[in-house]
């Protein structure tokens, strides 16, 4: 294992002890904790006041795996221990372990991120190439300014005005779910094409407003690589101009793209937290909301501790493949993605 290896295998593990340790104590620390509110599920449903101390910390060790009696540094080590065993308790509001939620959300999200995404990307890529191939034409400069335009509107004020329009004023799309009611989950095409229906505005809400951004980041790199002195050489010693664009400019231009694209998967997973709101999406972030609303620790926890781990695997792919592209990343160690 090389010193590079290990020291991003390192940093990624070192990143999310951190982030269960803060979750940890953010959490204990909010007003109105765990024992607040299971005492207050407990006296709405009996009626009455008369819940015991010990009732309420049953519940609560039943459903975060950690006794609210303990001291505190008690607590941390069996939460600790039971999130790196993959036991993250119990959902207060949906009453069903955390794990079976994520499993059953996760795909969803996965689905939705990882088709608007490619979709961004490869429609970004190939209009930032064209736009620098015209630099200075009528297309670049009015493609120029639509993309700046695109890349400063939100992708939730765009979900709502694609909802207004294109969902109830003109009926072409569904405003809400991941397939139709009372559909079941099935291997046929109709099934598939209905989730696609389904997941059209959601997607289109993230390419439209990303497009403009990576076409921008493209075109910079790519005039920024055909200013370079062995493009000229190439030029003058009578290299086919398609070999130049896509051999020389095209994979050097490409470069600093992987990274924003690898990096852009992981962040996507936190900005899916208000997308699946604003469509009624039930994946990860959907839940994850409605654990904020219902203040859901378990499910709180756990869905913040998934995204997370998400971000950091991503941008550890990224790191790790990208040595593998440029092997000067490997030699200096000074171009890291975090």
């Amino acid at each position: 294992m090389s010193r590079y290896l290990l020291k991003r295998l390192s940093m990624a593990a070192f990143t999310l002890y951190a982030v269960m340790t803060i979750t940890f104590v953010m959490i204990q620390s909010i007003p109105g904790g765990p024992e607040d509110y299971i005492r207050a599920q407990l006296m709405q449903s009996r009626g009455d006041g008369s819940i015991s101390m010990a009732q309420v910390s049953q519940l609560a060790e039943r459903s975060m795996n950690i006794d609210p009696t303990d001291p505190m540094h008690v607590q941390y080590v069996e939460y600790m221990s039971n999130m790196l065993q993959g036991d993250l308790g119990e959902s207060l509001h949906f009453a069903a372990p955390v794990d079976e939620i994520i499993v059953q959300a996760m795909p969803w999200t996965l689905f939705l991120l990882s088709i608007a995404t490619l979709l961004t990307f490869s429609a970004g890529i190939v209009l930032g190439a064209i736009m620098a191939y015209l630099e200075g034409s009528r297309f670049d400069v009015g493609t120029t300014v639509v993309s700046m335009f695109l890349n400063s509107i939100p992708y939730y004020i765009f979900a709502l005005l694609a909802i207004a329009l294109l969902a109830y004023d003109w009926g072409l799309f569904p405003a809400s779910g991941h397939h139709p009611t009372g559909a079941e989950p099935a291997l046929s095409a109709s099934y598939f094409i209905d989730v696609v229906h389904h997941a059209t505005l959601p997607i289109l809400s993230l390419v439209i407003t990303g497009l403009g951004g990576v076409a921008l980041t493209m075109r910079g790199n790519a005039i920024q690589v055909i200013g370079e002195d062995y493009i000229r050489v190439a030029n003058l010693r009578g290299v086919p101009g398609r070999q130049i664009a896509t051999r020389y400019v095209g994979r050097n231009a490409l470069l600093p793209m992987y990274t924003s694209l690898m990096i852009s998967i992981g962040f996507m997973f936190g900005g899916a937290v208000v997308l699946e709101e604003i469509f009624a999406y039930e994946g990860i972030g959907w839940y994850l909301l409605e654990a904020v609303n219902a203040r859901d620790y378990p499910l709180m926890m756990g869905s913040f501790l998934i995204i997370t781990l998400a971000v950091i695997v991503f941008i550890l792919i990224a790191d790790l493949t990208y040595s593998k592209i440029d092997p000067r990343v490997e030699q200096e160690d000074s171009r890291e993605a975090y």
